[in-house]
């Protein structure tokens, strides 16, 4: 332990020298201040037990100054031995005449030699004139250091045999090993211990003693060895430092005597002070310790009273609870919270208060989620009567501020729960109270209800799904009435905020223009207590009455003092509560006072009121869905698609109705039964569409194309279309006298000869278009199936007529030129109203679907063309007629000859066929057309008989037969003024 102690003082002595020694004068030589050893080969000694651990003094002799760094000094400072020798820098020496560009150029190039360096942007240009100032300054001072050197002399001088002392010095010490020099050495380490001390210099056992004992004691030895040197180098080093020491032992001295004058000047002061104090300080003192007291006083009392009120929170909370105040018991609670946390912090009494209320709370929220469950079901369930009224407003208001308070934003959902549960009830209901009045049903043989509603007639049917759309109808209005309510508060909530923060941004401003206003506070110490504000007790206690008196909780608290210990109590007892309160009014006129506690942020409210408006839209759809099922469950058994157009229509416009009711009152429109209504409606298209159809195709296999009667009620139909409107006219009264029949249909003026398929055709059309004007929505559909049955028409009539399809299909013996003649009149029929159609149709279709309307432009044409054929055909019975007739034809008396005769028989027979089925100029223009085949036939004849006009005999005969031909064909009714042109059977002279 001595010997560690003396390496102690070691340490410090060497540490105390490194720092406080005399500077080293600098040599006059331009070598550096530290100097390597002349000897290279001193660096090189052999290994020892432990480096130098102290630095050299410097002894006068430049060369004789440390060159290695010290362990203890030197190892947390850069020395010359911290730096590093790189090739390039090697390799670089500018003391060189010419660099060696061997090296780099084989590896970096040529350029590497002869690129320089381009000047930075960024460092300045450094010239002598930069120092100019520096050096100004410098050379005075530098001229004084160069006086005072001259003036005083170095203390010590470095001679020769300090040096070799320094030096005999330095190699003892390095005798001492490291260990020893460690700044963590410590003989309490058993490893430090065992490396000083080795248990083998004290082992006796196995016959060694003698040999152990020498070893200890030569160890004993060692060791006192390392203590002389270690005490001869401190005598040296103190002996270095015994001027400083002495200097230092002098002042010491100095600086006591000083410290005995402050002492005493600071007892008088202190005992002047003292009389100061007991003459104008103490009573003053005694003053605001009185008040500092009394205001405690108060403190204590107001907070007892605070107490007091406290302590009445929870029966003041159940009493609220009792009569569903679940908005003014959450206000309490909250406060109470808040004065527990900032006023009555610590009080045992109240320990478990705080835990309590939050149950308490938690109580309130599952009470208020039940209230609104019970609310909602009690609200739903009421008599679907025509009183649209919102139950319980008031009751609704508390329930939804208490639950934005709790911040339960999800309680809508409850309410949609409910919605759907109500909705199948009064689906059920209805559904009851209609089969308990029907007398056919049996409810104890028919036990399912879809089963009892399926017993039901159309007519019944149709009423009970009147009576759920009336229900459905109030049940909308009932829940967009209560949501209304539930939104409007939500959005007095949100203007409450925005109001809020309008607020706050007007004190902000008016805070920055009151901060120039100074308010002086003096804070005195006194018994380890501040006190303050004392002397403006007056002005602040105003401002506590203020305060204190916003508070709910204690209304009758009296005002508090406003010193610096109690003032921020007093400030939470009111300010921080964040009780204050407005009132404000919702649509339904009841009076709410919204509290600023409610932290709901604006989007949180905002979407909150959209999914409210949401759950509108989802009641719409929820009664539309539960329509579709209840719709679906009667057509299990297609009895929608047996309806007839007048009982489909009554339910289109009633479902209509509905959807259109529901979109007013909800605001959106909701697909679900609209779309069922067009399946069902696409089903009662194809439905009607084959119905029809297959009526076309059995009355054009019965047809014989013989000329029909007209009753008088197909007349009125067409009648009713002339006058611009396509509709079914209603049935009138049985007359006292039944009209007859007509032979033609008066169509804007003209004679229609038809068969009865084609009236019926007609009245078809227009059941087609009344339907559309019931069921807008299958327009589109009608449309695609009226353009397939009006070709289905054109197609089959061509195959029965033009086709001779009716001699096996109806067992017609022929098809004569009445019937070709009467099946073109029916086409021509057809064409004429297919304009009007397409215009009625045109009119209810959307811009998007004109395209549609190309199919009427086909059918037009498909009809012009079988027209024409017919015509055609008309036309090709004459011309064989008359290749038969003028082939054996012969120019000889008498005259008219029998060939003419015929063939003017075979004209008069096919005019009388035809004149009373088609129009006069239709007539002319088919006898134009067979008269220039005749002329054609008449033609080729004569050229083949030799006959010319010449004026000869036969001339003459042929004359003679033309002219009667001529004379029996202008005698025909309506062919009187036709120009026949019969020139042109004769060749031209060429």
């Amino acid at each position: 332990m001595t010997l560690k102690l003396s390496f102690i003082k070691w340490r410090f002595y060497a540490m105390a020298s490194s720092h406080s020694s005399s500077p080293v004068p600098q040599s006059n030589s331009s070598d550096a201040f530290f100097k390597k050893e002349m000897d290279a080969m001193k660096r090189f000694r052999p290994v020892q037990s432990l480096p130098d651990v102290c630095p050299k003094e410097p002894t006068g002799d430049p060369n004789s100054l440390c060159d290695s760094p010290s362990l203890v000094v030197d190892q947390h400072r850069w020395t010359i031995y911290h730096s590093k020798v790189n090739l390039p820098a090697a390799l670089n020496d500018p003391r060189l005449a010419k660099r060696e560009s061997d090296f780099f150029t084989k590896t970096w190039g040529v350029d590497f030699v002869d690129t320089e360096v381009t000047p930075s942007f960024y460092l300045p240009q450094i010239t002598k004139e930069h120092f100019a100032l520096y050096q100004q300054e410098i050379t005075p001072r530098e001229k004084v250091h160069e006086r005072c050197k001259n003036i005083c002399s170095p203390k010590d001088t470095f001679d020769g045999t300090l040096l070799h002392t320094h030096d005999k010095s330095r190699t003892d010490l390095e005798q001492v090993p490291k260990i020893f020099m460690k700044p963590d050495f410590a003989l309490e380490d058993s490893l430090t211990f065992n490396a000083v001390l080795p248990w083998s210099h004290f082992s006796t056992a196995g016959g060694k003693g003698n040999r152990d004992a020498a070893s200890s004691k030569l160890l004993q030895e060692k060791l006192s060895h390392y203590l002389d040197i270690v005490e001869v180098n401190i005598a040296h080093q103190i002996s270095l430092r015994s001027e400083a020491f002495f200097h230092a032992m002098t002042s010491q001295h100095e600086l006591q005597d000083y410290l005995r004058k402050t002492s005493q000047a600071v007892k008088l002061l202190r005992e002047k002070i003292s009389k100061i104090d007991k003459v104008m300080c103490e009573g003053s003192l005694r003053v605001l310790r009185l008040s500092l007291t009394r205001n405690n006083c108060i403190k204590a009392y107001n907070k007892l009273k605070l107490m007091a009120t406290v302590h009445q929170t929870q029966p003041t909370v159940q009493l609220l609870l009792s009569t569903s105040e679940f908005v003014g018991a959450l206000d309490l609670i909250a406060t109470t919270q808040e004065v527990l946390q900032q006023e009555l912090q610590g009080i045992h009494s109240f320990r478990h208060l705080g835990s309590q209320l939050c149950e308490l709370e938690k109580l309130i929220d599952k009470m208020m989620i039940a209230e609104f469950s019970t609310y909602a079901r009690n609200d739903l369930n009421r008599p679907l009567e025509d009183d649209c009224q919102i139950l319980e407003e008031e009751r609704l208001v508390s329930l939804v501020f208490g639950l934005l308070k709790q911040r339960k934003l999800n309680f809508y959902e409850i309410y949609g729960d409910e919605m759907i549960i109500t909705a199948k009830n009064i689906i059920k209901q209805c559904v009851v109270n209609t089969v308990s009045q029907i007398e056919e049903i049996d409810t104890e043989v028919v036990v399912k209800l879809a089963d009892q509603m399926r017993m039901m007639n159309f007519p019944q049917w149709f009423d009970l799904l009147k009576n759920i759309f009336s229900k459905f109808t109030i049940f909308l209005k009932r829940i967009k009435a209560t949501l209304n309510t539930i939104r409007s508060v939500v959005f007095l909530v949100l203007d409450k905020n925005q109001k809020t923060r309008d607020l706050e941004d007007t004190l902000q401003k008016n805070s920055a223009k009151d901060s120039t206003v100074d308010i002086e506070v003096a804070y005195l110490t006194h018994e380890g207590m501040f006190i303050s504000d004392a002397f403006s007790e007056g002005d602040l206690l105003p401002v506590a009455a203020d305060t204190t008196s916003q508070r709910n909780t204690s209304p009758n608290s009296e005002p508090c003092s406003s010193d610096s210990v109690s003032e921020p109590e007093c400030t939470t007892d009111s300010s921080s509560s964040k009780e204050q309160t407005s009132s404000s009014v919702t649509p339904g006129g009841v009076e709410m006072m919204i509290s600023d506690d409610m932290k709901l942020t604006d989007l949180e409210l905002v979407r909150l009121a959209n999914n409210i408006q949401e759950l509108l839209y989802n009641a719409s759809d929820i009664c539309h869905d539960r329509s579709v099922k209840f719709l679906m469950a009667r057509a299990k058994d297609g009895f929608l698609e047996k309806l007839n157009s007048n009982e489909f229509v009554a339910l289109s416009r009633l479902m209509e109705g509905f959807i259109v009711d529901t979109e007013q009152i909800c605001g959106r429109k909701s697909m679900s039964l609209r779309g069922a209504l067009q399946s069902q409606a696409n089903r009662f298209v194809n439905r009607f569409h084959e119905e029809r159809k297959t009526k076309l195709s059995l009355l054009l296999d019965n047809e014989r194309w013989k000329q029909a009667e007209v009753p008088a009620e197909f007349q009125d139909l067409v009648d009713s279309v002339s006058d611009g409107r396509i509709s079914l006219p209603e049935k009138k009264p049985a007359a006292t006298e039944e009209r007859k029949p007509a032979e033609f249909l008066i169509v804007e003026g003209q004679k229609y000869a038809t068969v009865g398929t084609v009236l019926l055709l007609i009245r078809i059309i227009l059941e087609y278009c009344q339907c559309v004007d019931n069921i807008p929505s299958i327009t589109t559909d009608m449309l695609t199936r009226l353009s397939d049955l009006l070709k289905y028409f054109n197609s089959r009539s061509c195959q029965l007529v033009l086709g001779a399809g009716a001699l096996q299909v109806v067992g017609l013996k022929t098809i004569t030129t009445k019937n070709l003649a009467l099946s073109s009149r029916c086409l021509q029929l057809i064409v004429h109203y297919i304009p009007i159609i397409r215009a009625h149709f045109e009119a209810r279709l959307q811009p998007k679907q004109f395209s549609m309307l190309r199919h009427f432009d086909h059918i037009t044409k498909d009809y012009h063309d079988h027209i024409a054929e017919i015509s055609a055909k008309l036309v090709a019975i004459m011309d064989s007629l008359f290749d038969k007739l003028l082939s054996k034809y012969e120019v000889k008396a008498p005259v008219p000859s029998t060939c003419f005769r015929n063939i003017c028989k075979q004209m008069a027979k096919m005019h009388e066929a035809i004149y009373d089925l088609l129009p006069e100029e239709q007539t002319q223009m088919l006898f134009l057309r067979i008269n220039a085949s005749y002329k054609l036939h008449l033609k080729r004849q004569l050229a083949h008989l030799n006959v010319v006009n010449d004026g000869g005999p036969l001339n003459g005969l042929v004359t003679s037969d033309v002219a009667f031909y001529t004379g029996n064909l202008q005698a025909l009714k309506g062919l009187n003024n036709l120009d026949l042109n019969m020139a042109e059977i004769w060749e031209q002279k060429r």
